[in-house]
């Protein structure tokens, strides 16, 4: 285990202990070039901020997005982030790669949405 895995279980765990919900982005693919890799992780906690990453930037600002929504709905999502936009563009996003991210909600016990 990496230490920014242990990071991020041990934020998992300080947001169940505080009663806080967090949501857990994860690459599950990757294809072309990407700043992370399978398996790389990110912890979104609203109150606390990130810790890890799934790659920064634009693409990173997408996932955030993704798990505030996630954490309204209940619901994991999984999103697609595009690295191939024109390299003259102002994005950043020129890695030339694609990722796709899982992310899911945690809920501390009983303050799932709809009571689930």
């Amino acid at each position: 285990m990496t230490n920014e895995d242990r990071e991020i279980f041990e934020g998992i765990l300080q947001a169940q202990a505080e009663g806080k919900p967090c949501a857990l982005a994860t690459v599950v693919s990757t294809r072309g070039s990407t700043p992370r890799k399978n398996g790389a992780k990110m912890l979104v906690d609203p109150a606390e901020g990130l810790i890890g990453t799934v790659g920064g930037g634009c693409g990173e600002a997408e996932v955030i997005t993704a798990a505030g929504k996630a954490l309204e709905t209940g619901l994991p999502v999984i999103v697609e982030v595009d690295l191939t936009d024109d390299p003259l563009s102002w994005t950043g996003s020129v890695c030339g790669g694609l990722l796709r991210v899982f992310v899911e909600p945690i809920y501390p016990e009983g303050q799932e949405p709809n009571g689930e």
